[in-house]
């Protein structure tokens, strides 16, 4: 599928998406630091991508873990530096949350340290209750040996 603005289109064509762009934001991310370029390709593979593209180029990522049926998380959103300001991320956010495939769910979670304006625009909001909401997080995971990283 593919929605356009001029001169931007959103694209989830996975064949489409500069791999090796994602990974070098991801991997100087601050959620993803080091972050392995295999486990950057098998993320996208396990996932709904949306890239954002100028021309040719890509300029922003954004990929939905899903269910397809009652639960999306919305993961490793970004767009490049030089074509932020522009509203791009927030339609990026739009565009997602209105695909049909994901339509009817009934919770979509996302976590992020500094964009929270961007995501209560489009709805989000803090956890209703976080008593409830559990995790493991292993901050140094890319930094040890094991399947898939080095």
């Amino acid at each position: 599928m593919e929605w356009t603005r001029e001169p931007y289109v959103i694209s989830t064509d996975a064949a489409r998406l500069d791999r090796e762009a994602i990974h070098r934001f991801l991997a100087s991310s601050y959620w993803a630091p080091g972050i392995p370029r295999e486990i950057v390709e098998r993320s996208i593979d396990h996932s709904m991508p949306f890239g954002l593209y100028a021309g040719a180029r890509q300029v922003g990522f954004a990929r939905v873990i899903t269910d397809r049926a009652t639960f999306a998380y919305v993961g490793d959103v970004f767009v490049l530096e030089d074509h932020r300001g522009k509203g791009l991320a927030q339609w990026m956010m739009e565009v997602i949350l209105a695909h049909p495939d994901l339509q009817g769910l009934r919770r979509w979670m996302l976590l992020t340290r500094d964009a929270h304006a961007l995501y209560r625009r489009v709805g989000f909001g803090p956890v209703e209750d976080a008593s409830r909401s559990m995790e493991i997080v292993d901050r140094n995971v890319y930094a040890r040996p094991g399947p898939g990283r080095p």
